[in-house]
Parts: structure tokens; C-alpha cells; sequence
């Protein structure tokens, strides 16, 4: 596949002439930033060419190329790009199609390389050894060859000619073209008002007893249906049919993508077609095993005293919503919560917050830190939270990433719940999560506290100031005054002065008092 092709120049030139943006801003992830100059050239070059061909007046459109994101590279970065003033953005490789605030976004998915018929022969391996209908999900870089499956697939089951051939679903690629404003349109318009069916009728085609079932035929379903969107793709089913009873035919890598389909449907079976080894994976057992994990994660989640919000997007609609929807979930259970901005979190940084018992990143679907085995604390998502600190919710198996689908819930409300006390699965015994009359006690809490930080910042004996344990500390502060090092103290008053010291003088390459 050429160049231009690949990365599809005369449909983002289009795109950009049409709309009449005069500052563009291309983002790449890091293994396509080898491509980046070259992508931007035959940009302003197709741009050109665009315009002399219809006729229009010369105008110079600026073209940046953005790297390094702030957070995750599936995101659009639109911190990143309001730093050039930019009037949209051109996101390149792999997405999760979260929606955008600000800017509008066209999204380049790539034509990831994939052999076709190897697919067809595995995908069909699965039609004629199960009994379940399949719904075929994949990767965005491999829309591309959806449509060439689909065809092989009608030439191989015509070959088979078997009549109790299952039933197979495809999702569609929701879309590729984002606007702030009419996203919400966008997915609950058009996938209701037509039966769950995009305008081109490609968002739900069946092969059943090897035929084809037209877009016409489709959208004469007037039986209700269930619509489903994750990861940039959307489907439908009969509103009759659950999603537990269908295999689940994945076509791509193992990433965050699959990982955030294993886990929101993890009562389903699930195959995965490795494209890039030509195989059909059907061991699942590591992608099973984060599901219990974060179980365990939330029972521990319900010992904390104090929490931290991870900002981990500054770009996706509704995060500043999902973090003072957070606040108020922690500030009911009566915890105490700080909210923390920051990059990329890792270990070492995160390991700056040692008074955190736990941290609510609050990200996109594919940033979340699933597999968090080597941070100090524990790091939950946004539903994980409400699981752990809404008290008298129960985890019924059900699990959900993006925190979009948080936010139409109501606000919990578990301060007005009784303060008896509950079983801590971890500690084995019961433990109180708040305190006798504590809200009678918090004014004169706050005043032994202030007096405590007071003695801990004085210059003094370090003795003297009495130590609290971190795991009844109930703020920052307290945990300050438990530590035993809180950064430099000056010398003893009692012990003399030392006398100065002339320093070394020249460069660090070779000082004045070094030989040669």
C-alpha cells in the first residue's frame, strides 16, 4: 500500500479545505513520528494542488506536527494543540475515540497489514465448531479489511453449504470525523432514529444460511434493539438477544483495546485473531485474571483514609465533571481527597504521595492502569471507586471503563448512611469507616490537628512531637506529622557553628586542583 494511501492525504486535504482551517495540527504516536515531516510535505503539497485545480485563491494553511503528548497517544491532544492556536486536529494511528471538548478531530486509523484469508479460515473455523451467533469486533487500523472479509466469508460459506450455519454480526467504525458539538447527536441520533443502523446500512450485516441479508432488508427490523459502542465501534442487536450469548471474534493485537472489550464483556466468550502471527488465540486465562484482580483492588480501596485524583486527561469531554462527581463520592464516605495533575503516572512519581492509601485515575477506557502490580498504592478507576466507597454496592460482575457511562448516574449519596460498622475482607474482622460523632468532634479535630502541624514544622527536638500512625491518618497533614523526615532541620542550637569551607573552582570536567 502506498504512502499516500496509508495515510490518507487527499481525504485529510479535503477535509481541511473544506472546513477552511487555516492552522492544522497533525499528532502522531511515537513508533509513526518516522513518517511525521514527510506526512506533513505531501499534506501542504495536496493542499496546493487542491486548490489550483478548482480554482480557488492561494492561502497558506499552517501545518504543525505534535509529539509527546501529555497523556495517552489514543487521545486527542487538545492542550497540546490550543498551544499553537490551532483550529483542529488530525490524529494519526491507533484511537480510542473519546469524544473531544474543544476541537474538532479527523481520525486516520492506519491499514494495518493483515493476510485475509488466513483470517477467513480462522473466522470460519469458529462458524462451524460453535453453536453461538458471532459478532465480529477488531481493531480501527483494520477496518480497511472488513469489507474483503466479508466477501470471502460469503465464498466460503456458500462452499460450505451447511443450513445451520450461525448467524454473524459486524460492528462498524462509529465514525472519523468528530465535532464537539454534535457528538451527542451523532451517537444517540443516528443510532436510534435508524433502528441502530448507520445512513450506509453497514453498522449491522448479517450472514445467515449463507446469505447476505441487504441494508433495505436491515432496516425493515422494526423490532426494538439494544445498541452497543465501545473503542470507536458501534453495533446493534434485538433488543431480545443478550450480548452473553454471542462469540466474541476479535481481529487485532492485544492491547488496551482488547483489554477494555475482555473486561466490559466478560461473560462472554471471547477469541482473538492475531494478525500480526496468524493465529487464532483462544487462552485467555492472563486477561481473565486482571478481572479478579480488580476485584481484590476494590475491597482494598474500602480500608483507605485518604485518596488521590489522578487528572489523567485535560482533552476528554466530561473529565472535569467525573472528577467533582469523584469529590463528593469520597467526601460522603468520609475520606479525604486531593486531587493531583500530572503526566503519565508512574511508580516513581506516584511514589511521592505516600500519605495516599489509594488513587482514582480518572482517564480515558484505554490509559487505565489495569496491571498496576508495582505502584505502592493501589490505582482504580472511576467505577471502581463507586463500587468501593458507595457503601451497599454490590459488584454484580458488570464492569465499566469509560467514565462517560458513570456520569449519567446520579450522584451517590452515602452520607446519610448509618455509621455501623462493616467487614473488612483484607483485615478480617470489622472496622468502623466513620468515626462516633464525628461530625460533632471535626471543629476540635481540625484545632488539635493545626496545633500538631505548628509543633512539627517548629525547629525542635524530634522527639517531641507526637507521632500518629499512617494507617488512622485522616489528611495530608496528619501523615506529615507522622513522618519521620520532613526534608531538612537546622543543626542543634547547642552544637557550635562549623567553620566555612572554600569549595572546588572550575569545571566539572577537570578542576583547577586536578592534574592533567
Amino acid at each position: 500500500m502506498d504512502f499516500a494511501t496509508n495515510y490518507e492525504i487527499s481525504r485529510t486535504a479535503d477535509f481541511i479545505r473544506s472546513r477552511n482551517f487555516a492552522r492544522v495540527a497533525l499528532q502522531f504516536p511515537d513508533d509513526l513520528l518516522k513518517d511525521s515531516t514527510r506526512v506533513a510535505s505531501a499534506l501542504r503539497e495536496e493542499l496546493r494542488s487542491l486548490e489550483e485545480s478548482v480554482g480557488l485563491e492561494r492561502r497558506d494553511v499552517g501545518v504543525f506536527v505534535m509529539a509527546d503528548t501529555t497523556y495517552g497517544s489514543c487521545c486527542v491532544d487538545e492542550v497540546g494543540a490550543s498551544h499553537i492556536d490551532a483550529d483542529c486536529v488530525v490524529h494519526y494511528g491507533h484511537t480510542c475515540m473519546s469524544p473531544t471538548s474543544t476541537l474538532p478531530a479527523l481520525f486516520v486509523f492506519g491499514k494495518a497489514s493483515i493476510d485475509v484469508n488466513t483470517c477467513v479460515e480462522s473466522l470460519s473455523h469458529c462458524l462451524t465448531t460453535s453453536n453461538k451467533p458471532i459478532m465480529v469486533l477488531f481493531g480501527l487500523e483494520y477496518a480497511h479489511a472488513v469489507q474483503n472479509i466479508k466477501e470471502k466469508l460469503v465464498v466460503e460459506s456458500s462452499m460450505l453449504g451447511s443450513s445451520k450455519y450461525p448467524v454473524l454480526h459486524y460492528a462498524d467504525v462509529m465514525c472519523s470525523v468528530m465535532n464537539p458539538s454534535d457528538y451527542d447527536k451523532t451517537l444517540k441520533g443516528e443510532l436510534e432514529s435508524s433502528n441502530g443502523y448507520t445512513s450506509n446500512g453497514n453498522l449491522l450485516k448479517c450472514v445467515n444460511n449463507n446469505n447476505i441479508l441487504s441494508p433495505d432488508h436491515c432496516k425493515q427490523n422494526t423490532l426494538p434493539i439494544t445498541s452497543y459502542n465501545l473503542g470507536g465501534l458501534a453495533w446493534s442487536l434485538p433488543q431480545e438477544h443478550n450480548i452473553e450469548d454471542y462469540l466474541l471474534f476479535w481481529i487485532g493485537p492485544d492491547n488496551p483495546a482488547f483489554a477494555n472489550v475482555v473486561l466490559t464483556f466478560n461473560n462472554c466468550e471471547i477469541v482473538r485473531y492475531d494478525a500480526e502471527d496468524n493465529r487464532l488465540v483462544k487462552d485467555l486465562s492472563h486477561q481473565r485474571r486482571i478481572l479478579k484482580r480488580r476485584y481484590y483492588l476494590v475491597e482494598k480501596a474500602k480500608d483507605a483514609n485518604i485518596v488521590g485524583i489522578l487528572v489523567g486527561t485535560l482533552g476528554v469531554a466530561g473529565y472535569l465533571h467525573m472528577i467533582n462527581q469523584m469529590k463528593e463520592l469520597i467526601k460522603g464516605a468520609g475520606k479525604k481527597a486531593y486531587t493531583l495533575v500530572m503526566g503519565r503516572p508512574n511508580p516513581a512519581k506516584l511514589a511521592n504521595f505516600p500519605e495516599c492509601d489509594v488513587f482514582i485515575y480518572v482517564s480515558c477506557a484505554e490509559t487505565a492502569l489495569l496491571d498496576s502490580k508495582e505502584f505502592l498504592a493501589p490505582v482504580i478507576t472511576p467505577f471502581e471507586a463507586m463500587l468501593a466507597f458507595n457503601r451497599g454496592s454490590q459488584w454484580t460482575g458488570a464492569y465499566v471503563m469509560g467514565f462517560r457511562d458513570l456520569m449519567a448516574s446520579a450522584s451517590p449519596n452515602v452520607s446519610n448512611c448509618s455509621e455501623e460498622a462493616r467487614f473488612s475482607f483484607l483485615e478480617g474482622r470489622y472496622v468502623e469507616d466513620l468515626e462516633p460523632q464525628r461530625k460533632a468532634e471535626e471543629k476540635e479535630r481540625a484545632l488539635v490537628l493545626a496545633e500538631a502541624t505548628e509543633k512539627a514544622l517548629n525547629v525542635g527536638d524530634k522527639d517531641s512531637t507526637p507521632g500518629l500512625v499512617k494507617g488512622i491518618a485522616k489528611s495530608g497533614a496528619e501523615f506529615f506529622v507522622s513522618r519521620s523526615y520532613r526534608g531538612l532541620e537546622m543543626q542543634n542550637e547547642k552544637a557550635p557553628p562549623q567553620a566555612f569551607v572554600m569549595g572546588r573552582i572550575g569545571k566539572a570536567s577537570g578542576y583547577n586542583d586536578e592534574k592533567s
